[in-house]
């Protein structure tokens, strides 16, 4: 059976996930921003071993830590899509700007593309490339658990910022209608940041992307 857990991270508050498969233990860590030792202490406390890093995209609340956490544990770094290279070579200074703690860029043992799967003790997670945050932004999608990790493509009752470079509202509008709501209004996503809400919820609700809002 296929599990997760949300820890957040940094003082963004950024829901890092971990996705792993009961009874053997063995686990993905979905956005690894950063405050390593505490989740590290989590995945101890739980009896897991992580096996890799997934990402969703490389802005520093995301992907601050995985660098130092890959050099660790000796992980695999899975993703994102390369639309997000200048967001890695960019890590430092992100940190720079941002008061992080120094971040180290990194080369992914794995670039991801829209259709590409990922998976983890036999289970499989569809990947499904959804830009207009970032250029290189994936989801995470399991049909088995009807769960969705959307990094800050999507929240509760708003949607991605796209006033960051390479950011596009109407690219995100897109990937939101095309890429996630076929997932089933039944899916449940986790998001960056707050609570996690469903797809159905949204097509009702959301002010930016609800099936009422205007074109």
């Amino acid at each position: 059976m296929l599990q997760y857990f949300t820890f957040p991270v940094t003082r963004f508050q950024q829901n890092c996930s971990v996705v792993y498969d009961d009874p053997s233990k063995q686990a993905a860590v979905i956005d690894p921003g950063g405050d390593l030792d505490a989740l590290l202490a989590e995945v101890g406390r739980r009896g897991l071993k992580l096996e890799q890093i997934w990402l969703t995209h490389a802005h520093i609340d995301h992907a601050g830590g995985t660098a130092e956490l890959a050099k660790r544990l000796g992980l695999p770094i899975v993703g994102p899509h390369p639309g997000d290279q200048f967001w890695i070579t960019g890590l430092p200074q992100q940190g720079a700007m941002f008061g992080f703690p120094p971040a180290e860029p990194f080369t992914p043992t794995r670039w991801l593309a829209d259709g590409d799967t990922v998976e983890l003790a036999g289970h499989v997670l569809d990947v499904r490339h959804c830009p207009g945050h970032t250029p290189g932004h994936v989801v995470f999608h399991s049909p088995e658990m009807k769960r969705a990790f959307v990094g800050d493509v999507l929240f509760a009752g708003s949607i991605g910022r796209t006033d960051f470079p390479q950011g596009n509202q109407a690219q995100l509008v897109a990937s939101i209608k095309e890429r996630l709501w076929p997932m089933g209004d039944d899916t449940v996503f986790i998001p960056g940041h707050g609570p996690e809400s469903s797809f159905g919820r949204e097509r009702r609700t959301n002010p930016y992307v609800a099936d009422s809002a205007p074109a």
